[in-house]
């Protein structure tokens, strides 16, 4: 066991440092010891979603515990700079309170913010001065090409609203919509498979927009249809047992009918 390390009925972020501290030791856990930031940059995409999950779920209990669980990735990746000489847990709490102090000028100086809209773009005004954005495109480029698709042309799509380069209504978007599902239609009967990829991106993309004039997250909104077909398929397969119907060799027509009855 560790030398230093003191066991205690509750613990402080000091604590979580230190226990990271004593993992990462020659004498600590093998496994931890190894551990780089790319060995583990998808644990905290992981508990992100968890943490997503907890709030989706109302579950107070699960979201202390995927919150904590978030916060262990957060250390982890800190005590790898750390040991490195790179930056401190401190240097990361300084700079998002200074960030925050910043981009806050409503609060913290004498810009007047009387609504959310307004501290917004308060927020936003900050961001562009403190990067130095000057062309409508660099906040663009700034999205994290990681982003999950879906929200990545959310925000794209948000920042050319800023700029004018938008639809008036959700007309112009729906009459793209259907533009691009026949650009699609057409790559498909040319059989090329890289103009098919293309307007399948363009198709998307315009659905994305369409979802942003009627107010629904499109991420959400792809994941409640997905649920909403699991639990269908999960209908349709009692169905089909109860009737002694085999989905293994049923036929396309056969599963077809049971989808639309339960559909109804």
């Amino acid at each position: 066991m560790i030398g230093d390390f003191v066991f205690k009925d509750r613990y402080t972020i000091d604590d979580l440092i230190h226990i990271m501290q004593c993992l990462r030791q020659p004498d600590g856990c093998p496994w931890d010891r190894e551990q780089t930031h790319e060995s583990i940059k998808k644990n905290l995409i992981e508990e992100t979603y968890e943490v997503i999950e907890a709030i989706n779920k109302q579950d107070k209990e699960l979201l202390l515990e995927e919150l904590g669980d978030l916060l262990l990735q957060v250390v982890f990746h800190t005590e790898l700079e750390t040991e490195q000489g790179g930056f401190t847990f401190d240097d990361v709490c300084n700079g998002v309170c200074q960030k925050l102090v910043d981009r806050h000028p409503h609060v913290f100086g004498t810009v007047q913010a009387d609504n959310a809209e307004e501290a917004l773009s308060s927020w936003d005004n900050v961001k562009r001065t403190k990067k130095g954005q000057k062309k409508g495109s660099e906040p663009m480029l700034s999205i994290p090409r990681e982003l999950p698709a879906l929200m990545r042309a959310d925000k794209v799509q948000g920042k050319a609203k800023k700029l004018g380069f938008d639809w008036p209504d959700v007309s112009g978007a729906l009459d793209k919509l259907e533009e691009e599902t026949a650009e699609l239609k057409e790559a498909i009967a040319s059989g090329r498979q890289d103009e098919i990829s293309m307007e399948l991106g363009d198709l998307l993309f315009s659905a994305v927009n369409v979802s942003r004039f009627v107010q629904c997250d499109a991420e959400e909104a792809l994941t409640a249809s997905t649920d909403k077909f699991i639990a269908r398929f999960r209908k349709l397969e009692a169905l089909a047992a109860e009737r002694g119907l085999d989905l293994e060799t049923a036929s396309l027509a056969e599963m077809d009918a049971l989808w639309d009855e339960i559909k109804k």
